[in-house]
């Protein structure tokens, strides 16, 4: 499945405000299937897309390849965006016939959307959903992936999966990215720097500074940024940096301390999730190149 179409099946759910365990139990499958089909890493076979469809309201080709409008209707909703919400923004591009006779076309849509979260989608094919339920989930129009979330982190790029947070709770990385000439990069990935956050967030939580137990368990989120920044320095690839982590640190961190305009507009930083793996990739080709 094609990442828009992934997109779309979650649009759909959220705006009928069904979570993944609700749509699972109306179609008969896990709520892992569900979340398979919004990420893109599985697609649903032909009796479940009637059966979301159905549920949705839509038609199959809705459902697979967009909204379709008319010329009209999309006049008409180009005038009707610039009234809408500012919580929101959409941005449309069409293409029409020379003759200017009305033509069938599909809308593309930047999006921001607040709701239950935040979602961060672009017509370039980026993604980014973070919610307190699900985590934060990127994926980039190439195809890399970074989740974080309950179930620990993982970050795929180029169909592989990079790092990863096995059975026992450890931060695991893929013995591909390591070289066996970086003896030093072994050393810092073998140093017990976990032992660190624990200790930090003991006596946080135990002082009572600075909110105490309420913030002091983000110090466990150093720990996936220790190992993937030992590894984007030693691979010279700051792709492999879990810089969504270290985004949802900022931004607990601001909301906390009420830090450029606190929780109001602490949600900024994350807009720059996009902009730093956009550099990276653009960094990537131009030394392929």
């Amino acid at each position: 499945m094609n990442i828009e179409t992934a997109n779309r099946l979650l649009q759909y759910r959220k705006k009928h405000n069904l979570s993944q365990e609700e749509l699972a139990a109306k179609i008969g499958v896990s709520r892992q299937a569900i979340s398979k089909w919004e990420r893109a890493e599985a697609s649903p076979d032909t009796d479940n897309l009637i059966l979301l469809a159905d549920i949705y309201g839509v038609t199959l080709d809705e459902l697979l390849k967009g909204k379709i409008l008319t010329k009209d209707e999309s006049e008409s909703n180009q005038q009707t965006d610039s009234e809408q919400d500012n919580t929101e923004e959409n941005k449309y591009s069409y293409s029409y016939g020379s003759d200017g006779e009305n033509e069938t076309v599909y809308e593309k849509v930047d999006e921001v959307s607040f709701k239950n979260g935040i979602h961060i989608n672009s017509k370039r094919g980026d993604h980014v959903h973070i919610n307190l339920k699900d985590g934060v989930h990127v994926l980039d129009r190439n195809g890399d992936k970074v989740d974080v979330g309950w179930n620990g982190i993982h970050v795929e790029e180029g169909g592989k999966q990079r790092v990863y947070t096995d059975e026992h709770g450890n931060v695991m990385v893929d013995e591909s990215m390591k070289c066996c000439h970086h003896k030093s990069k072994s050393i810092w990935n073998k140093f017990p720097f976990f032992i660190f956050p624990i200790i930090a967030f003991v006596w946080w939580g135990a002082s009572g500074v600075c909110f105490g137990w309420a913030l002091s368990w983000i110090c466990f989120l150093t720990i996936p940024l220790y190992y993937t920044l030992v590894d984007a320095f030693y691979e010279h690839k700051p792709s492999h940096f879990c810089y969504p982590v270290l985004v949802v640190i900022a931004y607990i961190l601001f909301g906390y301390f009420n830090v450029c305009g606190g929780w109001a507009f602490g949600w900024i930083a994350f807009l720059t999730i996009p902009i730093y793996y956009g550099i990276c990739d653009f960094f990537k080709h131009l030394k392929s190149s």
